[in-house]
C-alpha cells in the first residue's frame, strides 16, 4: 500500500493561479498525506542547493528529467510500490532543468515523457500519475490496461457482426 505521507514534491517555482493550479488541487484534495514544498527559482546550483538542503534524512531522491527512464503507469505504481517503505522526494526542476551535481545525487531520475514540460504542467502530470498508481495498488478502477480497453472494442465489434 502506498503511504503518501511519505511522499514529498519538491518544486521549483510557485504554482500559480489558473487551471492548472486548481487541476493540481484536485489531486491533492485525492492525495491525503502528500505533501509539495515549492523552492525559489533560481540558477540550476543554487536550486540544487536548495533542493538538497530541503531533503530529509533517508528520504530518496528521485528527480524528473526528460532523460530519464521511461515507465507505463502500471509500471510506475510497481515501482511506488517496491518503494513503498522509503520516503520518496519528487524534484522537479525549474526552466533551466537540474545541475549535473544534483542529477548525480538522484538515486533514480524519471521521465513522465521524452516531451518537456513547463513545471507547473510537470506537477499536475506528476500528481494525477502519483494518484493513478494509487488507484492501480489498491485494485481500484480508476486505471485501464489498455490490453483490456482493446479487448473490450474488439468484443464490441465482434459482437456486432
Amino acid at each position: 500500500m502506498l503511504n503518501l505521507s511519505r511522499i514529498r514534491i519538491i518544486a521549483i517555482g510557485k504554482q500559480r493561479p489558473g487551471w492548472l493550479h486548481d487541476g493540481a488541487a484536485m489531486y491533492c484534495k485525492r492525495l491525503v498525506g502528500l505533501e509539495i514544498i515549492e523552492l525559489k527559482d533560481s540558477t540550476p546550483d543554487k536550486e540544487a542547493q536548495a533542493v538538497l538542503a530541503s531533503l530529509k534524512n533517508n528520504e530518496k531522491l528521485l528527480i524528473l528529467s526528460e532523460d530519464g527512464k521511461h515507465f507505463s503507469s502500471r509500471q510506475l505504481a510497481n515501482e511506488l510500490n517496491e518503494l513503498s517503505s522509503n520516503r520518496l522526494a519528487f524534484v522537479i526542476g525549474g526552466a533551466d532543468g537540474h545541475s549535473p551535481q544534483l542529477k548525480a545525487k538522484a538515486d533514480q531520475i524519471i521521465s513522465l515523457s521524452a516531451l518537456t514540460f513547463p513545471h507547473e504542467l510537470a506537477r499536475l502530470i506528476l500528481l494525477e500519475q502519483i494518484y493513478r498508481a494509487s488507484t492501480i495498488i489498491q485494485g481500484g478502477p480508476y486505471h485501464r490496461d489498455a490490453a483490456t480497453a482493446a479487448g473490450k472494442a474488439l468484443g464490441a465489434i465482434t459482437s456486432h457482426q
